[in-house]
């Protein structure tokens, strides 16, 4: 009488090339080795820096094209106040930065930048003015763009005080000049609330995008406006030589 021997457990190539019995549950706890996902440590580097190449590349061509940032009498109206801060490359610039900055620092620095902005738009409102102010607005972007940089860089936690001040005098600057180009007739109220409403459109829009993204897009950001507020810098001495 031939006996047939009892069927063998489940068998598992080991990494040594050797074979040994393998449970269902242990079957089950074996991960995966031939799927390959996307890591989700890894920051999608590629796209990051070609948008930060062609924004700085669009960026440059609008400035460029208007070497100077002269400031003058705003219309009034709403409308006109809300476009103000928008279509003002300066002052575009900074509120982007302003977002920047609160993004990965604080967002306590949104409060600081309302207070430099009532400031500073009460200085100007009031006839005050700076010497190279406008030198001093393009600084500003400039300033909190290299900010970011450091605070990006650094080991250790920003100061907020130091961050706080850099801020609010960077956006102090450019609410003086609001202040100097707001109307005097009766449609200032309005023309204040758009530019308020338009700040705080982009400034805020800019700080809730940057936190969703990762830090490199931030990076990249405060790279093109420290490059772009150069630009705007130089646009006066390029007026001079020209």
């Amino acid at each position: 009488m031939q006996v047939r021997p009892a069927p063998s457990p489940a068998l598992s190539r080991s990494c040594d090339g050797g074979h040994g019995p393998l449970s269902q549950n242990a079957r089950r706890a074996q991960p995966i080795h031939h799927r390959r996902g996307p890591d989700p440590t890894k920051t999608p580097s590629f796209s990051a820096r070609f948008l930060a190449l062609f924004g700085a590349a669009s960026a440059l061509a609008l400035l460029l094209d208007q070497p100077a940032q002269a400031h003058g009498i705003a219309n009034g109206g709403i409308g006109a106040g809300f476009l103000h801060p928008i279509s003002g490359a300066d002052h575009l610039l900074l509120l982007l930065g302003v977002g920047a900055a609160a993004s990965c620092i604080s967002s306590q620095l949104l409060l600081w930048a309302l207070a430099g902005a009532i400031g500073g738009g009460v200085f100007g409102a009031l006839g005050g003015t700076l010497p190279a102010q406008e030198f001093l607005a393009a600084l500003a972007i400039t300033a909190v763009a290299v900010l970011v940089l450091r605070c990006l860089r650094s080991k250790q936690s920003p100061q907020l005080g130091a961050c706080a001040a850099v801020v609010a005098a960077a956006v102090a600057v450019h609410a003086m000049l609001h202040g100097l180009e707001a109307p005097a007739d009766g449609s200032a109220a309005l023309w204040w609330l758009g530019v308020f409403t338009g700040s705080v459109l982009v400034s805020g829009g800019s700080f809730l995008l940057l936190r969703r993204l990762p830090v490199a897009w931030t990076r990249g950001v405060a790279l093109l406006l420290a490059l772009c507020g150069g630009v705007v810098a130089l646009g006066p001495a390029g007026l001079l030589i020209s």
